[in-house]
């Protein structure tokens, strides 16, 4: 591992020397970028790969939908479709991309929308979105044609940038010093015991800057849901099972690993890439997989990312048969993270005259 991360540095060097060039351009203005009449908030991380973004951008619909017109605003990865899209209910995930459409299925009163241009996107929206107050942008940190009136820096408690190394040594997408653009990082995924000792060795790692708030969350799971329509013969109450099949397609599954552990005798991984499109052949394998266990009270379980990608009429027909669930998570923070984090967002809505 050592010899192939000395073989790779050179290139890390050059992607490195891109990557600070660029940020430079935006730095001095030749690269322009462009502000919105209204709070438009960023989040993104510095790493390539899961770390939490998605549970934090439903926190802050939950947070914002009751008092406020807000959309979200993504690349749309993995999609089939070009260019400005507003979800409807009928779209597929090769129209929108996952996390887009877990937006708009979880959150259908509030606009969804994609686009490779965050300022096309932004300005699309406020054509066609009556009332517009806020526009959260998914996986942005990175795209500095919008400056957003609020940076959310997320990184996972697991794997802490400062930590890491470029792409392809490591997989930081830019410099560790672009993260003084943020105005929060949010740990993700710490414990959810916390002691103040970990708190303080992780401050020291991140060493933020005096205008950065620094905020520490957690993931809780919330019920198991049934994937297809037939639903399960166990017990969601107890949920004890003797083997879980476990399948996943996100970039670090270990927590949820350790999370359903105690819920049976025997975990079983399929793991998959992030972002994979399952093929005929890797539901073959799913089934096959699980037809071999050799116990009767087995289960399927997957995340609710990797449900969007599975509940489609092929994967319907091959697994439907299965007890299949998904495992929807919650963001949460610890706290006395909790009010200082949604007294930033608060201050942000107050700041453009919203409230």
């Amino acid at each position: 591992m050592e010899l192939l991360r000395f073989l790779l540095y050179p290139f890390a060097v050059i992607y490195g020397l891109v990557v600070f060039l660029r940020n430079k351009l935006f730095d001095w203005r030749i690269l322009k970028s462009h502000s919105f009449p209204f709070p438009v908030i960023s989040v993104g991380n510095m790493v390539a790969g899961g770390s939490g973004k998605t549970p934090l951008v439903e926190y802050l619909i939950r947070f914002l939908k009751p008092g406020y017109t807000i959309s979200t605003l993504s690349r749309g990865y993995g999609r089939k479709t070009k260019g400005f899209r507003l979800a409807n209910p009928s779209d597929t995930i090769d129209k929108l991309g996952d996390e887009p459409l877990q937006y708009s299925r979880k959150f259908p009163e509030i606009t969804v929308s994609v686009d490779e241009s965050r300022k096309h996107g932004i300005r699309q929206l406020m054509a066609e979105v009556q009332g517009l107050e806020a526009v959260i942008l998914d996986d942005a940190f990175q795209h500095r044609y919008v400056k957003p009136g609020l940076s959310i820096l997320v990184t996972d408690y697991h794997k802490i940038f400062t930590l890491d190394h470029l792409l392809p040594v490591g997989k930081l997408r830019e410099w560790k010093s672009g993260s003084k653009r943020a105005n929060i990082i949010v740990v993700s995924k710490t414990p959810r015991i916390f002691s103040p000792l970990v708190r303080r060795q992780l401050l020291e790692d991140l060493k933020p800057h005096d205008h950065q708030l620094v905020c520490f969350s957690f993931i809780d799971y919330e019920d198991w849901i049934p994937l297809y329509s037939q639903g399960s013969e166990i017990d969601l109450e107890s949920r004890k099972v003797t083997t879980i099949l476990l399948v996943t397609g996100i970039a670090f599954p270990a927590p949820m690993e350790e999370y359903l552990r105690p819920f049976c005798s025997d975990l079983i991984k399929l793991e998959f890439g992030d972002h994979h499109n399952f093929t005929d052949k890797d539901l073959a394998l799913i089934r096959d997989t699980f037809l071999t266990l050799p116990t009767r009270k087995k289960i399927i379980i997957t995340t609710e990312k990797d449900a969007m990608r599975l509940k489609n009429p092929d994967a319907e027909a091959i697994l439907s048969e299965f007890p299949f669930f998904y495992l929807p998570i919650r963001f949460k923070f610890h706290p006395q993270d909790k009010e200082a984090f949604e007294q930033a967002i608060a201050a942000l809505m107050k700041k453009k005259k919203l409230i």
